[in-house]
């Protein structure tokens, strides 16, 4: 599919880890008209402000990359800001994008929206199938209804309006621009924190929270913006091969998962810490695995090219840099 490089790209979220890594990625193909408004420009929460932004902008095509996110002690210590600020970051751009004419818009969700016990590996027609994991459900609710929003406006305004709007999944990131805030950050970015300045205060041990027995699995951030920009690029007939008028998202993986004991293991690694490793077995250990299935983006023709190990040495270059 030719690509118009001088359409009016907004990318929401420009300076969170996905957004920034979504804009690197634009540029290096080549897309000059870029958009982006810092939140001190531009309160995504605030109707009015980003009824104004669509109309005098008028973007061709918007990833949404916007949300307030973080990790299990953020998600359940402020449930009520990260239900709200989702909800309202999405009903506004999403809208706003349609009434603007907007034809080509990306949401990103999270692979939370998934049920807690949901088969592994987890796929697309896993979503509402059962409870969610209750630490961060308000944040996954919230997810599931923009992907729902984005479905059905391609329901009712697909033929009449052209609109086509897509979804992508993905699975715990990290990489450049990571949050790594000592007690909201996610696991990746305050591990490699807490390693380093154990290792910088030559500490005997380092303290993680819970058993170090579930598996997870992690994207390094600039695979997550390919996939994206991929994604978004598909011809119409090409994406609807793996996607349904409601179950329109794609789920986007590394492919394989890891428990948070090698996790643990392969920061320590990255970073040079060569003491001890605890695991503090009271504190909670979230849902027990979330390994998504890529297949159907894979059966598009992506796949990710940053290994764990790589990832690693990578983000904790970016930590340590002035």
């Amino acid at each position: 599919m030719k690509q118009d490089f001088s359409q009016k790209i907004y990318v929401a979220g420009h300076r969170g880890m996905v957004g920034s890594a979504i804009v690197r990625n634009l540029k290096a193909q080549g897309y000059t008209n870029i958009v982006a408004r810092t939140h001190a420009e531009m309160d995504l929460t605030d109707q009015a402000a980003v009824k104004t932004f669509f109309e005098q902008e008028k973007p061709d095509q918007v990833y949404l990359a916007a949300a307030r996110v973080g990790g299990i002690h953020a998600n359940n210590t402020y449930p009520a800001e990260f239900i709200y600020d989702n909800l309202m970051v999405q009903n506004n751009v999403i809208h706003q994008a349609f009434l603007n004419g907007v034809k080509k818009l990306l949401f990103l969700g999270s692979s939370c929206i998934y049920p807690k016990l949901a088969p592994q590996p987890m796929s697309e027609d896993a979503l509402l199938t059962g409870k969610l994991e209750p630490t961060n459900e308000p944040y996954a609710v919230a997810k599931i209804a923009g992907i729902k929003m984005c479905e059905s406006y391609n329901r009712q305004y697909g033929q009449s309006h052209g609109v086509d709007y897509r979804s992508v999944m993905p699975t715990n990131l990290y990489g450049p621009g990571d949050n790594y805030h000592p007690e909201n950050s996610h696991v990746i970015p305050a591990l490699i924190r807490r390693f380093h300045e154990a290792k910088v205060a030559n500490a005997p041990e380092v303290v993680i929270w819970g058993t170090g027995t579930p598996r997870r699995e992690f994207l390094f951030v600039d695979d997550m913006a390919a996939a994206s920009v991929f994604v978004m690029q598909l011809d119409k007939a090409t994406y609807d091969t793996q996607t349904q008028a409601m179950q329109g998202h794609i789920n986007v993986g590394y492919g394989s998962d890891i428990t948070i004991n090698e996790l643990a293991h392969a920061v320590a690694k990255a970073t040079g810490y060569a003491g001890n490793i605890v695991f503090d077995s009271t504190k909670p250990d979230g849902a027990p695995r979330k390994w998504m299935s890529s297949e159907r983006l894979n059966k598009l023709g992506w796949s990710p090219r940053v290994n764990l190990e790589k990832g690693l040495k990578m983000s904790y270059t970016e930590f340590i840099s002035p």
